[in-house]
């Protein structure tokens, strides 16, 4: 009876047209994804809406992903803030280091795509997809590979990059193991036909002595014009807003890289003395910039 009236309680106050927030769940791929719906005070599915995309091994819950739903509510734009599902059943929280690791980075692009879809079947008519950090390259993957017409226009921030040169050698330095050596293991696995098997325990991404793929190892360290938010750009046919802070040191390459490309259907907004996950006040600029590029 009170999950009942819970329910009559929230379908009222959409009907009333007041904000809301709730978790949905679709399914794909035999599984269950989930992400939080934030509709705007007097604003319906119909009004446009925004996808946020999580970083590496992130959630929909972390402080950037949150803030971000919650500024952009205060100027009248609702938002689904979606959990990539990094190949667990209806995840929530950060990634575990400890769960053996079988996903890949261009899940997500599928996964982008059906929580689109799920949109546009409840009535989105413009959808913006926008991700942070690796989330912002695998958003700019999506957007590149012909995104539903329902999706129009594109927002980057502090997107991921990829630098085979560099990543080599920040990885051995860190790790005292030579990547281009754990990659030759990866793909010799996936050659003959083991991709699935889990590689001796490698530090990965974030995780030290994980077990991992080797499909998956080698789907998020070789090189590949697919992990690179800023070079990804010049394959999106929308219009595309990057945002990045002068003060990021994670991905310090995406800012010069970017203004580089500034123009045409690329516009680039730097928050100045920002860090990578935009804190604070720096949110609200982030905000203000979404709020500017939908405007027009």
């Amino acid at each position: 009876m009170i999950r009942f009236l819970a329910g009559l309680l929230a379908a009222g106050a959409l009907a009333a047209g007041v904000a809301a927030a709730e978790e949905v769940t679709i399914p794909h791929g035999g599984k269950t994804l989930n992400g939080n719906l934030e509709l705007a005070e007097g604003k319906s599915m119909a009004d446009g809406i925004v996808v946020l995309v999580h970083g590496t091994l992130a959630h929909n819950g972390m402080e950037l992903i949150a803030a971000q739903q919650s500024l952009l509510e205060e100027r009248e734009i609702s938002s689904l803030a979606i959990n990539l599902s990094l190949g667990l059943d209806d995840r929530h929280g950060m990634y575990d280091c400890a769960t053996p690791h079988t996903h890949h980075h261009r899940d997500a692009v599928a996964e982008i795509a059906a929580w689109v879809a799920w949109l546009k079947g409840r009535g989105a008519k413009s959808v913006t997809v926008m991700g942070h950090s690796r989330g912002g390259a695998q958003t700019a993957l999506y957007a590149a590979q012909a995104p539903d017409r329902v999706v129009e226009k594109v927002i980057l921030l502090a997107p991921g990059t990829s630098d085979s040169a560099r990543i080599g050698a920040e990885y051995e330095k860190r790790h005292g193991v030579s990547l281009a050596l754990l990659l030759d293991q990866a793909k010799g696995l996936v050659a003959a036909g083991r991709g699935g098997d889990l590689m001796a325990p490698v530090d990965f991404l974030y995780c030290n002595d994980a077990k991992v793929a080797a499909a998956a190892f080698l789907d998020y360290y070789a090189p590949s014009p697919d992990l690179d938010g800023p070079g990804l750009v010049d394959r999106i046919k929308l219009p595309v807003l990057a945002i990045v802070g002068t003060a990021d040191t994670v991905v310090p390459d995406a800012r010069p890289r970017l203004k580089e490309k500034a123009g045409g259907h690329l516009r680039v907004v730097e928050v100045q003395d920002a860090g990578h996950f935009f804190r604070d006040l720096y949110g609200e600029d982030v905000a203000d910039a979404v709020q500017e590029f939908l405007a027009d």
